[in-house]
């Protein structure tokens, strides 16, 4: 049997490209967890009919069998739900102190799990827009959710909000949220523990600074860096709902055209480096550029939570820590 390959975030992709190409495939996704189980709720395994593995439902403790079950779809073109018990030991072996339980829904890929609805979720996927993918377990209907779904409005929000996958009902939500990203404008001192936590906490980070000597490999290695103007990278990068971007420099020709585009879009979070006394001027800048009051309002000045922060990487764990909040339980 092949190793497992690629990584855990492409599951979709990689079942569609496996059916496609003719050598069958099924998807297993974790779908309820009690204990300490060693995969989250909404980890997904490929299995390809010909055995390669792609992802996690356990960490190793239960992939055996969920091969053998996916297999079994393959041949039966049923779907199923599997539950294990994870003992003490297996679980140590995998990195946990005590055992849990896991339920890990099985489905083969066009027997159950339509071509079109995975490849339409795969094009959502690919267009950053938010989706859930519903399975009701009892009568095995499949659709894609989102928030204007008005028979789960309340629940797909705060779900999508939590990046939390479950069940409402008999109905299983797979959440799938664009990636998270951030823009930092400014390579100050701040962005440089700023850009190493954000990695840390699962965001696809960008230093923007068009000052070639202060937004260098030396001062920032391995980090991705756009010379470009704040506005022409922000562009270029796209804004969207699952996007923060945090203003550093404290000099208008760089953060303003930054703030101004943060303001036109739908980004959950935009935070400013600066004393009350510059937001004040910034505020007063935006105003004379046609801002109204509540656009102004979401900006989050001076940045970062006030936990007394003084050394660059306390300020940046400050931030780090603002945004979480945002992102978890709104502005």
């Amino acid at each position: 049997m092949a190793t497992m390959t690629q990584g855990f975030d492409d599951i979709p992709e990689i079942v569609l490209d496996w059916h496609r190409a003719g050598r069958g495939a099924a998807l297993a996704t974790v779908v309820q967890t009690w204990g300490s189980a060693p995969r989250p709720v909404g980890s997904q395994l490929a299995i390809s009919g010909d055995g390669q593995l792609a992802g996690s439902v356990s960490g190793g403790c239960v992939e055996g069998a969920v091969v053998a079950e996916a297999m079994d779809a393959l041949q039966d073109g049923k779907a199923r739900v599997l539950e294990f018990g994870i003992t003490d030991d297996e679980a140590f072996v995998v990195g946990l102190a005590c055992g849990g339980t896991i339920r890990v829904m099985v489905e083969p890929v066009g027997a159950q799990l339509p071509e079109p609805l995975l490849a339409e979720l795969c094009a959502a996927r690919a267009a950053r827009r938010a989706v859930a993918y519903a399975v009701d377990t009892e009568a095995w209907s499949r659709r894609l959710a989102d928030t204007g779904d008005a028979d789960l409005s309340d629940a797909i929000t705060d779900r999508f909000r939590m990046d939390k996958s479950g069940f409402e009902g008999a109905t299983f939500l797979a959440i799938n949220n664009p990636p998270l990203r951030m823009a930092v404008v400014g390579a100050v001192h701040i962005a440089q523990p700023l850009m190493v936590m954000a990695r840390l906490a699962g965001y696809d980070a960008v230093l923007i600074d068009p000052r070639e000597a202060f937004g260098s490999e030396a001062r920032f290695p391995g980090e991705a860096i756009s010379h470009d103007w704040p506005d022409e990278a922000l562009a270029q990068m796209g804004l969207d709902g699952r996007t923060a971007v945090v203003t550093l420099t404290h000099d208008p020709k760089l953060d303003d055209p930054a703030i101004m585009a943060a303001l036109r879009a739908d980004v959950f979070y935009l935070g400013c480096l600066g004393s009350t006394r510059t937001h004040g001027k910034r505020v007063a800048r935006l105003q004379e550029a046609g801002f109204a009051e509540a656009d102004i309002a979401r900006i989050h000045a001076p940045v970062g939570l006030d936990i007394g922060s003084r050394s660059p990487a306390e300020i940046a764990i400050s931030v780090m820590a603002q945004i979480t909040h945002t992102l978890r339980r709104g502005a």
